[in-house]
């Protein structure tokens, strides 16, 4: 059961939750519950700086994870999910804190969407545990990085820079990158993991379609064209470089025309 009655206390109890599978069905009992109009819409509780992670994996710098091979051998492939599996981990509370930070200033819908998003992310990360397990190993048992938590640190106090930097950069990346990955596995035999990841292929367009659409909003309320301030956040808050290729037909089905992204190649 879910010991809340408003809004401001489940997201709170999610990002509070440390252990990952209990965090993941939390996420999921909570998004039923709000659906379910079993949540009150308060924004009085703040969330903490930072989520309630387990013990491991163990985060290290970014430079310090050992680059994944492009090989389809069996340790490859528990290493490639694992990395997806840690994304979808920190994708579930920065959905939950996007709501908690910056809801209380924003339409009922705005909160609906990332409720969804919040929703989404924890069955991504349930069915790539579930892969892992099937494969003999489980989240935590590889090192992996902090940098998805340090772009919500950097932006944790502008919604438009959080819309540029995390659904608009680090999700549309997914966009990217996933259909190599589910060729690779199904390459590898493993029709699996690659009917897994297609799911999230599909989900991912709809969650920056998600960012991209309340970014507009923003946009329009501090009367900027939206590229353009798209690209100016970007150079501010996102310490990386944007990486071509890019999946273009994906960006646009998710309303991300190139006019956003190729002047920051």
């Amino acid at each position: 059961m879910l010991p809340c009655k408003y809004l401001d206390e489940a997201t709170t109890f999610v990002l509070n939750t440390a252990e990952a599978v209990e965090k993941a069905a939390a996420s999921r009992r909570s998004a039923a519950a709000w659906r379910a109009g079993k949540l009150a819409r308060r924004f009085e509780l703040r969330p903490p700086q930072r989520p309630a992670r387990p013990d491991r994996p163990r985060l290290i710098a970014p430079g310090e994870v050992p680059k994944r091979r492009k090989g389809g051998n069996l340790g490859n492939r528990i290493a490639l999910l694992h990395a997806v599996a840690h994304i979808e981990l920190n994708a579930i509370d920065l959905a939950w804190d996007i709501i908690a930070r910056f809801g209380s200033g924003m339409p009922e819908d705005f909160t609906d969407d990332w409720v969804k998003v919040a929703d989404e992310e924890a069955k991504h990360f349930l069915l790539i545990r579930e892969r892992l397990l099937a494969l003999g190993s489980d989240y935590g048992a590889l090192d992996a990085h902090d940098g998805l938590w340090e772009a919500a640190e950097n932006t944790a106090h502008d919604i438009a820079a959080r819309l540029a930097v995390v659904p608009m950069v680090l999700e549309a990346r997914g966009l990217d990158v996933t259909p190599g990955m589910i060729r690779r596995f199904r390459n590898s035999g493993d029709e699996e993991s690659a009917a897994a990841l297609e799911i999230i292929y599909r989900d991912e367009i709809g969650h920056v379609a998600t960012g991209e659409r309340w970014f507009r909003h923003m946009a329009a309320l501090h009367n900027e064209k939206p590229d353009c301030y798209f690209r100016r956040l970007v150079r501010r808050y996102f310490a990386g470089q944007l990486k071509p290729p890019f999946n273009d037909i994906a960006r646009s089905q998710a309303g991300m025309t190139k006019d956003y992204y190729t002047a920051l190649i």
